[in-house]
């Protein structure tokens, strides 16, 4: 069976860490639209007299088709990152309380008094080990 190491104090770490990133991820994210919509806007717009809005260019139809492409990739990476943190911090509080639980019932099993069934066991043990009889 492998062995489980986790050592809480270190996971918290690492998830204020990737918290930081994720936070540095969105706010890049909410700019990237921004950068996007004003490059689709102004890239390879059609001159010339027009009346209202300014048509939209072959390149610019091109930007929004790369956004409405990848808009899926992004949504699922956000909701990945945020699956993972809470199911870090889930299986971190499981181990952690599995430990307690662990200690808690060893605990209980050390103070209870011998049965009888232990007290012949000790006592078989120590009539093999003896000399000749």
């Amino acid at each position: 069976m492998t062995k489980w190491d986790i050592s809480p104090g270190g996971v918290e770490s690492i998830l204020s860490l990737v918290g930081l990133a994720a936070d540095d991820l969105s706010k890049d994210v909410k700019g990237y639209g921004g950068s996007v919509e004003e490059a689709a806007q102004f890239a390879g717009t059609i001159s010339g007299p027009y009346c209202g809005a300014v048509p939209v260019g072959p390149v610019g139809a091109a930007v929004a088709n790369f956004v409405t492409d990848t808009e899926g990739s992004i949504r699922f990476m956000v909701v990945r990152i945020q699956k993972t943190m809470d199911g870090t911090v889930k299986a971190t509080t499981a181990y952690v309380a599995g430990d307690l639980d662990m200690a808690a019932r060893a605990q209980s099993e050390a103070v209870k008094a011998p049965t009888p069934a232990e007290l012949l066991a000790v006592g078989e043990q120590k009539s093999h080990h003896g000399g000749g009889e």
